[in-house]
């Protein structure tokens, strides 16, 4: 008999053909997220399950789910995943790391960019109709070459973000929980400084660790307090690391010159008081989304699940069963 994986959100269609060549599939092609309860009534009766990173996969769902063999996420993070509870009931939890790191790090720098050159209120702008001519000193931005990149966890994404600098000539200071090797460091450029002196260093501050209990509100009133007056922080990793409501009061009190942001705390839901301020870009989450990255992760996920089900140990484990 065939192991059953249900598969949470609409995927490509190669996915599913790999998936269909070794389960029995269930997979919510219509892509309407399933509530906690829906989705406990169709995991009851699989081995598997390929999940994003907005279905919560608690310890209530795990009891659900008594033939649970693995949890394949779609995402690098997991935070999503009760691992502990995973773990307990010897599930094995994947993630999708390495197919994305690129597509992410390009998506930092177009928040880089668009920040310091206020794209995206210009363009609002434009479409408005207040673009009645040049002039010299009309809607200024800052620059991006030569100034200091400061990376706030020098991870894969982080290294990948660092190596982009070096094209802008940018110096590239960065803290992590672990330092670097030091060849590593030569090659991007990179110098390892303590936190404070990152936050007070950087032009540009880049957030790109896990969210965890320990990195929650890593970034708040405190810490913006400590950066300079020009700075432009960017948040290309995940909601819950900034405490939102301070950065917002930063952001109107003048404490931070911009911010550029993909994520937020509890999304899709955001602060509504940044909708009122031209001097935050605000993107929906798409740091992976390109169209070559997402069949990669829903692939590398497939595969994760398929080589479990087989009795392999998948390549992207993040658990011991």
């Amino acid at each position: 008999m065939r192991p059953k994986i249900l598969v949470t959100r609409e995927v490509f269609d190669e996915t599913l053909d790999f998936l269909a060549r070794h389960c029995e599939v269930e997979s919510n092609q219509g892509d309407l997220a399933l509530d906690p309860a829906a989705l406990a009534i169709r995991l009851a009766d699989k081995q598997a399950l390929m999940c994003a990173l907005t279905d919560r996969v608690d310890a209530r769902l795990v009891a659900a789910a008594p033939q649970l063999k693995v949890v394949a996420n779609i995402a690098v993070g997991y935070n999503n995943i009760d691992l502990a509870a995973c773990t307990a009931r010897g599930i094995i939890v994947t993630n999708t790391p390495g197919v994305l790191d690129d597509s992410t790090a390009d998506l930092a720098w177009a928040l880089i960019l668009g920040t310091a050159r206020r794209v995206t209120e210009l363009e609002r702008r434009v479409r408005a109709g207040e673009w009645t001519g040049w002039r010299l000193k009309q809607w200024l931005g800052v620059d991006v070459h030569h100034a200091t990149l400061g990376i706030y966890g020098m991870g894969r994404i982080g290294q990948a973000i660092a190596k982009r600098a070096a094209g802008f000539d940018m110096k590239v200071i960065y803290h992590n929980r672990n330092r670097v090797d030091a060849d590593l460091e030569r090659r991007l450029n990179a110098r390892f400084v303590g936190r404070e002196e990152l936050l007070r260093g950087a032009d540009f501050l880049v957030l790109q660790m896990p969210y965890s209990p320990g990195t929650h509100h890593l970034i708040g009133a405190a810490e913006l307090s400590l950066m300079k007056p020009t700075a432009i922080l960017v948040n290309s990793t995940r909601g819950g690391v900034v405490d939102d409501a301070a950065l917002v009061d930063a952001l109107e009190g003048g404490v931070i010159r911009a911010a550029g942001l993909d994520v937020f705390e509890g999304e899709p839901k955001l602060n509504p008081r940044f909708l009122a301020l031209d001097n935050v870009v605000l993107l929906p989450h798409i740091g992976s989304s390109t169209e070559a990255t997402r069949r990669a992760m829903a692939m590398t996920a497939a595969r994760n699940a398929v080589a479990a089900l087989s009795g392999e140990v998948p390549p992207n484990i993040v658990n011991s069963r």
